[in-house]
């Protein structure tokens, strides 16, 4: 008994290993942008508008850390999304709310590179324990909709 509990605790530390070694199901996914901060927050502002998203805010934690005498690097979140796909979503686990609506985070690190980051939606059907079919489709969208929205807001 001890012998098979060792053995399954081996195997999940593995298996836990393994998983570090992909980035396939990791939480944040991040993009490199050839644009600073503000020019890539710009463009995906436009790129929401466009796409015919809801743009809701935006918060500057440089602005607010400079506001209390603080230092911060660049570091801007955009906060958007699409309230019919979200409704759907909260229908399936209200907790969705939690997570929506959607944002990026446009930050530049000690070395002048920025990145773009945002939640992988695959996680979410893990945190949330969504099942529903229509629901997983609708994360799936989310993910290659995110992806390509990074991927051109860090384009110059």
């Amino acid at each position: 008994m001890v012998h098979s509990k060792k053995l399954i605790m081996i195997s999940l530390v593995a298996l836990a290993l393994l998983g570090c070694e992909t980035k396939k199901g990791t939480f944040l996914e991040t993009v490199e942008s050839q644009n600073d901060v503000p020019t890539a927050v710009a463009k995906l502002k436009r790129l929401i508008k466009e796409q015919g998203l809801n743009y809701f805010y935006t918060i500057d934690h440089k602005a607010n850390a400079t506001a209390v005498k603080m230092n911060l690097k660049p570091e801007t979140v955009v906060v958007f999304g699409n309230p019919k796909m979200g409704t759907v979503l909260m229908n399936c686990n209200p907790s969705m709310g939690l997570d929506l609506p959607l944002r990026m985070l446009f930050t530049t690190d000690y070395e002048g590179i920025t990145t773009i980051m945002y939640t992988n939606p695959e996680y979410w059907s893990l945190k949330h324990n969504i099942k529903d079919k229509n629901c997983l489709s609708i994360l799936n969208k989310a993910k290659m909709a995110l992806a390509n929205l990074a991927e051109e807001a860090g384009k110059k």
